[in-house]
């Protein structure tokens, strides 16, 4: 069992000297940085949203990454490997990080269509970062377009087509735990979403023993307030994510553990 946490993503990149690589080159891109610290300026600081900066994509890519290798060492194909378009499950993960750190640059624009606007800025900076690591033109071509739509399908309306688009989008919808919320709390945003996000206050990833449903999701809350979140963003994910058969969410309050998904 892991606790989503930024410092998940570091297990992951010290197990791969070429996820290391692309990780470093990601955190060194003065643009990478740049645009999510204006997410977060657009985001948490004009619209009072949660977090959507440098410490979001941090979370994103460790949690998709422990996904990743959860559904790869149970079987579950990788669609990128299936049709050719990566050849192991290091690149793979390299898709599946270079998404999380992407996934939500369009708020440097504006919240709305941010999916949509994150797919136009990220273009030329994917072809960059995978030039960098050592990709052929045909390959970053390849796995720019993977990365993009990873990006757009985050929009909770729009169907998932792969397997690793899936893990990012649920991942994405895992960081709820109470910090996230607590910047526009402390600017003063008090909703339904900032209550909900205060009363979780951990969230644990877990491989199950049953192959037909590898995975755990156990989100540990204080109010019954904090099912409000799941209702409102996790579940909708999952949902679209293509892997809601893949996945058991459950919730503990008060020491009680709760089956919430799929309802037996």
């Amino acid at each position: 069992m892991v606790t989503v946490t930024p410092n998940l993503l570091y297990k992951h990149i010290n197990s791969s000297p070429i996820v290391k690589k692309t990780h470093q080159i990601l955190e060194d891109d003065y643009e990478v940085i740049e645009l999510l610290k204006m997410s977060n300026i657009m985001a948490v600081s004009r619209l009072r949203y949660n977090d959507h900066g440098i410490t979001h994509a941090r979370i994103v890519a460790g949690v998709s990454l422990e996904l990743i290798d959860i559904l790869y060492s149970t079987g579950v194909d990788m669609t990128c490997i299936r049709d050719g378009v990566a050849k192991n499950v290091d690149e793979v993960k390299i898709i599946v990080l270079l998404s999380s750190y992407f996934h939500d640059i369009g708020n440097a624009i504006h919240r709305v269509n941010h999916e949509l606007l994150g797919v136009l800025i990220a273009k030329d900076i994917i072809d960059r970062i995978l030039s960098k690591i050592g990709f052929n033109k045909e390959k970053i071509i390849d796995f720019r377009q993977e990365i993009l739509h990873n990006i757009y399908a985050s929009d909770y309306n729009i169907q998932c087509l792969s397997v690793e688009c899936g893990v990012v989008k649920v991942s994405d919808g895992l960081d709820m735990a109470e910090g996230r919320a607590r910047m526009p709390y402390k600017l003063g945003k008090l909703d339904m979403h900032a209550v909900s996000a205060l009363s979780i206050k951990r969230v644990d990833v877990e491989q199950n023993q049953d192959r037909e449903r590898p995975i755990n999701i156990i989100v540990h809350m204080s109010e019954i307030a904090g099912l409000f979140q799941l209702e409102a963003v996790l579940l909708p994910k999952i949902k679209s994510s293509g892997l809601d058969n893949l996945f058991n969410v459950y919730i503990n309050i008060n020491e009680r553990l709760i089956k919430f998904y799929p309802k037996d």
